[in-house]
């Protein structure tokens, strides 16, 4: 015996009692022919097993789709029929078709549902054979039959006269207002209708000689089904309020958000059309495939546009709670604070935070009964940190704690110890004396006997989260916590956290091998997600909504055209195997493990591996760039971008930078200005073009939030930057005092790795100016941090200019200056960029010839070699000075060997460097300025 049961099973809250619309009963028809009762071969017209199964499974993923909150209509599901490529289906369509234009009167509805309930019962068992074929009760097509026809059994005689009323409105949705897609057209669609007259829905109220009431008011007379009105009557046109714009292009072009807009404007077009809402569980999918697209690409979502459908769905739902919790985060990706406050209220004040926030799950736990205020608390939190309201979010998520606490909420207790740890690790926060409720605690539970600072509390949370996380198999969660906790590993060093007693020996140093061994640990995410204590254990709807879509796209002309292409190959592609499937991971999974790799970009990057660093922003961008935010995925571009322009010029690096733009037009993004701002920064510095530095600088510091710990990534960079302008202008004075004032910032803010890249800057500053000895103590220091935070190609670069410094003392230090550049070569040169390996070069050859035991006769090609590589890497960066500098030590060394025609050929060179550098030229960029 064989038994039809399509994988997939119930969820919670997945069918409830729901009104029976035409769709349902369309639907129904083709469950019907799918698995007529018993059947022991293949039914007809099937022709194969692997073409029944695949008639099946898109049924079901007609069942559980919830790409709109408005079902499709006869037109898109004879298209998406169409689709799935097999002849049968043409049989398919005309046999639908004319099913239920026969439905003609309320008798001929009780008999097909009558003919329905063979279908879900169960033969008997003593002639039961090891071929039939039958659908099984209690799968997910069986349930969904029986919904149906429960729902059929508690329908008025009214309610089964509107019903037929509806599909013929269903059956004539061909008219001229509807627009047909290209694969269907107008006449191909009356050709299924001819042979059968359409009847009025007047002419069936007066067969059955029954009055019904008037379709706008909403309701059957039996209310059995109010939370939520499931069925949107017809409404007069000013009433459905969808603006044009509703189609919002995505970030490459293609629609993202826009598929509820065609088919509200189609179904919803005049008075005489129906629109019929999906079940609560479908539309609540809807509702969070359209949250995870707003958090992917808030920008492809016109605020006021995208608000004018949610408080248009809001009228016709008016308990879908959900509608106002999408509202918030509208308003909240908007920047718009008032808005996001007042949705965030509206939504906590009517659900009382009972339709989870941490699962997908409407019911509400069985033990709370006053709603879940230290979930609010929560959302407020998050939400005063997004706008970066560091005081008030520690306020609120410091009382969700006790509120947690209280009411034995262990989930939101960890969410929120993570959600703290996250602010105090992403927001500058000198000291939380007086902020932070739980610091007398966290000093009494370890016993301690002096306050702890801001990094000890953060290292004492994440471990808390996590251990929260692991007792509560939360794996979303201690992704999440190994995330931040790689952070801290990342740009902290840990101290002890005993201040009397024996103390072990510790390193001041931090732990690489830490930060890679959290950083493995957390993408196991991808295998261990389905083991999470609050993840559903059944598909929500995005898998069969994404395998419908690529139905859809299957039918455009341009997948035709590619079909046709493999058709000539060996191995032709099967339409459900064409381009990438839906993938069963959910997308907040694939965001955390994407993120892991982000992240261990971001750590090579400090470490200074660039070849690694370019890895892991290619597996980024290539294996999680479906699922990844706009601003992840715009960071992976960001580091390939920089990688580009490090070592392969700025020319490279501009053309990889329109290409990005181009993606992500029309929406504005933060991080590919800031990084056009960069490049165009040092490419003015490199051609001595210093208005239009300290110009670029400003723009830098505009993109920066003024509030105190905002965005303190972006007013470093923008410090430094201003710093390194005055030092090329020669104004060493303000330099310094810039320099200063950033130093003693990020010492407020403990930024330590920071610290170095600065202190190296004092020395250079020093360096410059003549003052030498200064320069050498902000040096060594800044190699002390470099060791201290395993910062190696930063290191090198210290350790250079150390080597110049030393130079600059004499002749007499030269083979120690030789001895130290000998030890950082490798790194350099191994991972250094153009300029950093030019500057070496230009070291090295300096070194040789302030020894006066090198003899340049000897072994011209000793100095020559490393110069010569110098010049033509300074060229491709376009840097004059030092460029400059180069021709000028080979023109020197030509002159010495007697070589006059290389000598010329120098000197023109370095002339040629000098005059760009002082008189910058005027002629037309390819790369303009304009920003």
């Amino acid at each position: 015996m064989s038994r039809i049961a399509v994988a997939g099973g119930m969820k919670e809250g997945g069918f409830t009692v729901f009104d029976v619309t035409p769709h349902k009963v369309a639907i129904c028809h083709l469950i019907q022919l799918f698995a007529p009762p018993s059947q022991q071969t293949v039914p007809f017209p099937f022709e194969s097993i692997s073409q029944h199964n695949r008639i099946g499974l898109f049924i079901f993923s007609l069942t559980k789709a919830c790409n709109d909150f408005v079902e499709p209509s006869l037109v898109d599901l004879i298209n998406q029929l169409k689709a799935v490529g097999d002849s049968v289906n043409v049989w398919l369509c005309d046999h639908l078709m004319s099913s239920l234009l026969e439905l003609s009167s309320p008798d001929d509805l009780f008999n097909f549902f009558e003919k329905l309930r063979g279908v879900v019962s169960t033969p008997d068992g003593g002639h039961m054979e090891d071929d039939l074929i039958f659908l099984d009760p209690n799968s997910h097509l069986g349930l969904f039959l029986r919904c149906c026809i429960l729902s059929f059994n508690l329908l008025t005689f009214e309610g089964v006269c509107h019903l037929l009323t509806s599909i013929s409105t269903y059956c004539n949705s061909g008219d001229p207002s509807y627009e047909l897609q290209e694969d269907l057209d107008e006449s191909e669609f009356h050709e299924l209708l001819e042979g059968a007259e359409p009847y009025d829905g007047i002419d069936v109220f007066q067969k059955c000689r029954h009055g019904v009431r008037d379709a706008s008011n909403g309701e059957s007379s039996k209310s059995h089904i109010r939370l939520p009105r499931l069925v949107c009557h017809p409404h007069p046109r000013n009433d459905i309020q969808v603006p044009s714009d509703s189609w919002f292009e995505g970030t490459d072009g293609v629609a993202q958000c826009n598929e509820f807009g065609s088919s509200v404007m189609n179904n919803l077009r005049g008075d005489d059309h129906q629109g019929f809402l999906r079940t609560r569980w479908q539309v609540e999918g809807y509702l969070n495939m359209q949250a995870d697209l707003l958090e992917k690409d808030s920008g492809s979502f016109p605020l006021n546009s995208f608000g004018a459908v949610l408080k248009q769905l809001h009228k016709l739902s008016p308990d879908l709670h959900r509608v106002e919790y999408l509202q918030y985060l509208n308003s909240l990706f908007h920047n718009d604070y008032l808005a996001a406050l007042e949705n965030l209220h509206s939504y906590f004040d009517y659900s009382a935070g009972n339709e989870g926030v941490f699962n997908r799950s409407s019911a509400s736990p069985s033990d709370i009964y006053v709603g879940r205020y230290q979930t609010a608390l929560l959302c407020l939190g998050t939400m005063h940190c997004y706008f970066g309201h560091s005081k008030k979010a520690l306020e609120a998520l410091t009382e969700a704690v006790r509120f947690s606490q209280l009411s034995n909420d262990d989930a939101c207790l960890a969410y929120t110890l993570a959600a703290i740890c996250n602010m105090l690790s992403d927001v500058g926060i000198s000291s939380t004396a007086g902020i932070l409720g739980s610091q007398d605690s966290l000093e009494t539970s370890m016993s301690l006997g002096a306050p702890l600072s801001t990094q000890q509390q953060l290292l004492v949370l994440l471990n808390r989260s996590m251990k929260r996380a692991d007792s509560l198999k939360l794996i979303s969660l201690m992704a999440f916590n190994r995330l931040a906790l790689s952070k801290f590993e990342l740009k902290h060093v840990r101290r002890s956290l005993l201040y009397f007693g024996p103390k072990s020996s510790t390193t001041l140093r931090t732990c690489p091998v830490t930060v890679c061994k959290e950083l493995r640990l957390c993408s196991h995410v991808l295998s261990e997600f389905e083991y999470d204590g609050l993840s559903q254990p059944n598909d929500d709807g995005a898998f069969s909504t994404s395998w419908i879509k690529n139905l859809a796209a299957s039918c455009s002309p341009s997948f035709e055209n590619i079909r046709k292409l493999k058709s000539s190959s060996v191995n032709d592609f099967d339409l459900f195997h064409f381009d990438a499937q839906p993938n069963p991971i959910p997308g907040s999974v694939l965001q955390l493990a994407g993120s892991s790799y982000l992240l261990r970009a971001a750590s090579w990057e400090l470490y200074g591996s660039a070849p690694l660093v370019r890895l892991n922003a290619l597996v980024y961008a290539t294996c999680f760039a479906n699922g990844a935010s706009s601003a992840d995925l715009s960071l992976a571009y960001v580091k390939l971008i920089q990688h580009l322009a490090i070592f392969k010029g700025f020319k490279e690096a501009f053309v990889a930078l329109k290409l990005v733009e181009k993606k992500f037009s029309p929406v504005p993004n933060s991080r590919i200005r800031l990084l056009k701002l960069q490049l165009l920064h040092e490419r003015a510095l490199h051609r001595g073009q210093l208005k239009i530095a300290q110009q670029m600088c400003h723009e830098i510091g505009v993109l920066a939030s003024s509030t105190s710990g905002v965005d303190m990534d972006l007013k470093t960079e923008k410090n430094l930057r201003h710093g390194r302008t005055l030092l090329a202008a020669n104004q060493y004075s303000k330099a310094a005092a810039v320099a200063n004032s950033l130093f003693c910032l990020c010492y407020k803010f403990n930024m330590q790795v920071e610290n170095a890249s600065v202190l190296l800057l004092l020395a250079e500053i020093h360096k410059k100016s003549g003052n030498t000895v200064l320069a050498l103590q902000y040096v060594l220091a800044s190699v002390s941090f470099c060791q201290a935070f395993n910062l190696d190609l930063l290191e090198a670069s210290a350790t250079l200019t150390l080597v110049e410094l030393w130079l600059s003392l004499g002749s007499n230090h030269a083979k120690r200056g030789l001895s130290l550049l000998h030890k950082v070569l490798p790194m350099i040169l191994g991972h250094g960029g153009l300029q950093l390996r030019a500057r070496a070069n230009i070291t090295l050859a300096k070194c040789l010839l302030s020894d006066p035991t090198f003899l340049i006769s000897k072994d011209p090609d000793m100095v020559l070699d490393p110069l010569n590589q110098a010049a033509e890497e300074l060229q491709i960066l376009e840097y004059h000075e030092m460029a400059a500098e180069a021709f000028y030590l080979i023109a020197m060394i030509y002159n010495h060997l007697g070589q006059l025609e290389a000598r010329e050929e120098a000197a023109s060179s370095f002339r040629k460097h000098i005059t760009a550098l002082e008189n910058p030229q005027v002629e037309e960029d390819p790369f303009p300025y304009d920003v």
